[in-house]
């Protein structure tokens, strides 16, 4: 297994325009970038409405966050939350960290969409079959939406 190194690491890629970002980024700074997931290596269907916060910084953990981009992916966990409930069809969001796949600090997004069955609550909310799932032309338009929401709400908002 190859050291993980700024060089190699999938999400620095995304960052320098090296893998693709379906939708682009919601928006970015100096600290962090937010972008919708997708499958990358696969032509499957991803669940909208489950993004990621990416530390710029090449770093793999919570512990190792300096305070500003702790507070930055803090703030921007509480706007998506807000942005995801008024553009999709979501009821409540959920935030959590797993590291393990990608070892670079990211912070998963994924809002619960109103009808979803109580047994896909949780860490299983992506697997229900009738989640709205979709490819690049869909996780673009949400992404615009979602753009657009932070900029009216929170205004003067720069994607880098």
């Amino acid at each position: 297994m190859s050291e993980n190194t700024a060089e190699n690491c999938p999400v620095c890629r995304k960052h320098r325009g090296e893998l693709p970002a379906w939708g682009g980024f919601v928006y970015a700074d100096e600290l962090i970038v937010i972008l919708h997931a997708q499958p990358y290596g696969q032509e499957t269907d991803h669940y909208l409405g489950h993004l990621f916060i990416e530390t710029r910084r090449h770093v793999a953990d919570l512990a190792d966050l300096s305070e500003a981009e702790a507070q930055a992916i803090g703030l921007y966990t509480q706007r998506l939350a807000r942005a995801l409930m008024s553009c999709l069809n979501i009821e409540h969001v959920y935030s959590f960290t797993i590291v393990d796949g990608a070892p670079h600090m990211h912070v998963h997004i994924i809002g619960r969409y109103q009808d979803a069955p109580r047994e896909y609550w949780g860490t299983k909310v992506d697997e229900w079959p009738g989640a709205p799932r979709g490819k690049e032309a869909e996780m673009t338009q949400i992404c615009s939406q979602l753009r657009a929401f932070l900029i009216e709400k929170y205004g003067g908002l720069q994607v880098k």
